[in-house]
């Protein structure tokens, strides 16, 4: 073989020009492959097809569409204690192989154990503790159920007997009741996923007050995707209150633990989150009896007071206590009167008696009296006569009026005024 035909080095050397053996690429990934060290699986038997005292098994992931075949050589399938059987959940310790024939990758199985409730049970409770510790299950998380939902989220199987318990009892004691419904699986590798891409489409709707998640019971092993941490964890998350209605009073699901109320079948589901129409009524009919005797019983005793006013003799004679009044008004006006009147009368003595003293104190009646005052042209009152020599003019002021005068010097006293 000359350099330019020699195989290519290495596979992404390769074209279309200068490929590979077939064979040496299988070569190739065998060697790869079976460089892979032993590996601890856990799945479900889907199939089991014993030949020839070997045992040729499909496993499927619990929780995806994964699955593998798995072989167990008549060697090992000797030393199990118990036969594989469909349906039935295993872990076993695997190494891939890869057969260069048929370009068939396998799992060869050293060891076989099947997983037994017990095992479950404790993976269940390991779980319940460690949710518990981070308080997704405290009782300050749960949110009440509104009295009458306006629409209720229905998360179940598709055609279940568990969907027609819940919207037939739900209607029964409330036949306005709405459902809003969305189908998933509720057991199988698939569950999980699709009751809470169901559960988040409801979270979101405004119109669901209320989310039901209902399955009719089942097995164990039918239930566990019930605890799946996801799902719990997608409840605890949830703003919408959530009801678990599983149906399987033997062993609890996380889910009961999480969800904000715990239904012990669907049918007990339906009962909580919706009241029953005829004790409703039932309760509305004695309010309303208790409150029509409140009020005639309020209206009786208001007779009693009413009547027990009326027999007092300020309403059994209301014309008394304005008669007993205007005799008291006429009264105080007539010694308000007489004492207004006496006032006055002492008030006009006393204004006359003053006027008198005035009249009597007054310029005018000086000279109503005989007597006269003598001014000088300016006004001035004349007091002395030598302000006055012959020929000054003077007004003399007399009660009857004035007169004009002519001064002409003082005048010799008379023998009257001598002797006065």
């Amino acid at each position: 073989m000359t350099e330019q035909n020699a195989p290519a080095p290495t596979a992404g050397a390769t074209s279309a020009e200068n490929p590979w053996p077939l064979s040496r690429l299988a070569e190739n990934l065998k060697a790869h492959i079976e460089r892979a060290p032993t590996t601890w699986i856990e799945g479900q038997l889907i199939e089991v097809n014993v030949r020839n005292s070997h045992a040729f098994l499909t496993m499927r992931d619990l929780e995806v569409e994964y699955s593998l075949p798995v072989t167990v050589w008549s060697s090992v399938l000797r030393t199990l204690e118990t036969r594989p059987e469909v349906g039935s959940r295993v872990v076993a310790q695997v190494k891939p192989s890869f057969f260069l024939k048929t370009g068939r990758l396998s799992m060869n199985a050293s060891d076989l154990r099947p997983v037994g409730l017990g095992d479950l049970l404790a993976r269940l409770e390991r779980l319940r503790r460690e949710l518990a510790e981070e308080g997704l299950f405290d009782a300050a998380r749960k949110r009440p159920l509104p009295f009458l939902p306006h629409r209720i989220g229905l998360i179940t199987g598709a055609n279940s007997d568990a969907e027609k318990d819940v919207r037939r009892n739900a209607a029964l004691r409330w036949p306005a009741v709405e459902f809003e419904v969305r189908h998933a699986a509720v057991q199988g590798p698939r569950s999980v996923g699709e009751v809470i891409a169901a559960l988040q489409e409801l979270d979101s709707d405004p119109e669901v007050d209320v989310i039901v998640i209902a399955r009719g019971g089942g097995a164990l092993e039918d239930l566990l995707g019930f605890s799946d941490e996801r799902l719990v964890r997608a409840v605890a998350a949830a703003s919408t209150p959530v009801v678990s209605a599983i149906g399987h009073e033997a062993d609890r699901p996380l889910l009961d633990d999480v969800a904000d109320l715990r239904a012990s079948t669907p049918t007990d589901a339906a009962k909580r989150v919706v009241p029953d129409v005829q004790v409703e009524l039932q309760v509305m009919a004695e309010g309303r009896a208790r409150l029509t005797r409140a009020v005639e019983a309020l209206l009786t005793r208001s007779e009693r007071e009413v009547a027990q006013l009326r027999s007092r003799p300020v309403l059994a004679e209301p014309s008394g206590m304005v008669t007993v009044r205007a005799e008291d008004v006429a009264r105080l006006r007539e010694r308000a009167y007489v004492s207004l009147s006496h006032r006055v009368e002492r008030a006009g003595d006393e204004v006359r008696h003053l006027a008198a003293r005035v009249r009597s104190l007054s310029p005018q009646s000086t000279l109503d009296r005989g007597y006269a005052v003598l001014q000088l042209g300016g006004g001035d009152v004349l007091r002395d006569p030598a302000a006055a020599p012959d020929g000054t003019p003077l007004s003399a002021r007399v009660a009857g009026g004035r007169l004009n005068l002519t001064s002409r010097g003082p005048a010799a006293p008379t023998e009257s005024e001598v002797n006065a």
